[in-house]
């Protein structure tokens, strides 16, 4: 008789390219990036930073109501964009809006989603940073946790019935692995063989409980041959490896019609979001390392300029460009009306129902009676 250990004596490894300070490691095996590739995922994390850094600001002087950021996943997010194509379809969790970014959302869709105006593709229904963009294969983000999980398996089964040359890939955060979905949705990939690739951002962080309160397991990646799923732990800081680790794993899922699990490891520098505080349950000093010594913009950014890519002028052009394309933006969406009233109640029956009706009905009248308590600047 004979048990099966609960863990094995060695740490699963992780997948580098690029050392602390942004030199080839050794030996590395990773998918070359040419300069013009390398520039555009440099340029896009850039991007991403001061978006931000800014929209973040705009939240904390009271022009939006929430913001969360991406702040030292960015490499995750640009990275992992680049290694697909526009056919492959995106579930997002809510903190990849640089895949979006690098798909072509612009800084005024941003913007008009997080101020809810009516050139908001989700007509001001959804909370600010709930992006999504049919054209760019790109779901809607849903504030239920791990629910977009299960979805991708089933979505991705569908390219696979209609014999697709693409594959799903799906985000979400370790804390999303205590979740039920999380299981579920990798078990039926599995039994399936849905070309989907899981892409697991383990920050450390689930809001304020650590991982070492989440699980006993090694991490995520372990947690992939439980479910017959090939998978694999890359540096999530290291823009080079999480490129190369995904290409892999898409040309693997779609070759191979099979999914695959990717655990990328980072920090949450930022906190949760702006309703959460994380210095009441992290050391401060241990952030601040991360945003300055392990900074995945940063590293990427030694590797370019080694490669004589970049220099200081090209960066303080960059940021001043940017920082000024996001304040416009801002500007320009503030000033565009909120949808109608009515967007209230459609896009869901084809024929509004009696329920709904009386609804619209009650709140016209409310309107009605106290003009002065609705906001002006929504049409009615």
């Amino acid at each position: 008789m004979k048990f099966i250990s609960e863990s094995f004596e060695k740490r699963l490894p992780c997948y580098r390219v690029l050392d602390a300070d942004g030199y080839l490691i050794p030996g590395s095996i990773f998918e070359q990036v040419k300069k013009g590739l390398a520039l555009n995922m440099y340029s896009t994390m850039v991007a991403l930073q001061i978006m931000d850094t800014i929209f973040y600001e705009a939240q904390r002087q009271g022009r939006l109501s929430f913001y969360l950021t991406s702040t030292g996943e960015e490499a995750i997010n640009i990275a992992s964009a680049a290694a697909l194509t526009p056919d492959d379809i995106v579930l997002p969790q809510y903190r990849e809006p640089g895949v979006l970014l690098w798909r072509g959302f612009t800084l005024q869709e941003f913007a008009d989603q997080l101020f809810g105006n009516k050139d908001d593709y989700g007509k001001g229904r959804q909370m600010p940073i709930h992006y999504g963009c049919n054209k760019l294969n790109y779901f809607t983000v849903s504030s239920p946790l791990t629910t977009q999980l299960p979805q991708a398996a089933g979505v991705a089964y569908s390219l696979k019935m209609d014999k697709k040359e693409a594959c799903v890939v799906v985000y979400f955060g370790d804390g999303s692995t205590s979740e039920g979905d999380f299981h579920a949705g990798l078990n039926f990939a599995a039994v399936m063989e849905s070309p989907v690739v899981f892409l697991c951002r383990n920050n450390g962080w689930a809001i304020s409980t650590p991982v070492t309160e989440q699980f006993r397991s090694d991490g995520i990646a372990i947690k992939g041959q439980a479910y017959g799923i090939r998978s694999i732990r890359v540096d999530g800081n290291d823009a080079l490896a999480v490129y190369s680790a995904i290409r892999a794993a898409r040309q693997m899922a779609i070759k191979e019609q099979r999914p695959i699990l990717v655990e990328a490891m980072t920090y949450r520098v930022s906190h949760h979001s702006t309703s959460d505080d994380s210095t009441k349950y992290r050391c401060v000093k241990e952030i601040e390392q991360w945003r300055t010594e392990k900074n995945p913009v940063t590293r990427f950014r030694k590797w370019i300029q080694r490669n004589d890519w970049w220099d200081d002028q090209n960066e303080t052009e960059l940021r001043g460009n940017i920082r000024k394309q996001v304040v416009e933006a801002i500007q320009a969406a503030e000033k565009v009306e909120k949808p109608p009233l009515t967007d209230l109640f459609g896009d869901v029956y084809d024929k509004i129902p009696l329920n709904l009706q009386e609804q619209e009905r009650f709140i016209r009248d409310t309107i009605k009676r106290y003009p002065k308590e609705y906001p002006s600047d929504v049409p009615v």
